[in-house]
């Protein structure tokens, strides 16, 4: 049932996405799979279970291992890449239909940069200037 989860072709589209393991410091525990890390997140995502109740004898890995290893890999932007070569593959297959896409405030992210001044005729801009700043 595991390997159902992260079927062959997902996983030869992923691996290569992933960043290679920071070399250990000091000796303990050996490193959990990575393909075995990928079932256990997929499994917590699509359930809803608590990362703390993932079995850890169906997975070989603790539900907080997985959940840093989640981390991990979004910090290394594995999942934008991700994202991009599935929709570069749909789009030489044309399966992509963007008559249906849209964008709200919630996807689409603000300009955090101070507010611009208001764009008026040239003769206006001095009062304008004034009104906005003061």
């Amino acid at each position: 049932m595991v390997r159902e989860l992260v079927p062959d072709a997902f996983w030869q589209r992923v691996a290569p996405l992933l960043p290679a393991p920071r070399p250990k410091k000091k000796l303990g525990r050996p490193r959990a799979d990575d393909r075995a890390a990928l079932e256990a997140i997929v499994f917590v995502l699509r359930s809803g279970i608590p990362w703390e109740v993932l079995p850890r004898k169906q997975f070989g890995l603790s539900g907080m291992t997985a959940w840093r290893r989640l981390e991990e890999w979004t910090r290394a932007g594995v999942w934008e890449q991700l994202q991009a070569r599935l929709l570069d593959e749909l789009g030489l297959r044309g399966k992509v239909d963007l008559s249906r896409a849209s964008a709200d405030s919630s996807s689409v992210r603000a300009s955090k940069r101070r507010p611009s001044r208001a764009q008026a005729r040239r003769i206006e801009r001095r009062r304008v200037a004034s009104i906005i700043f003061s």
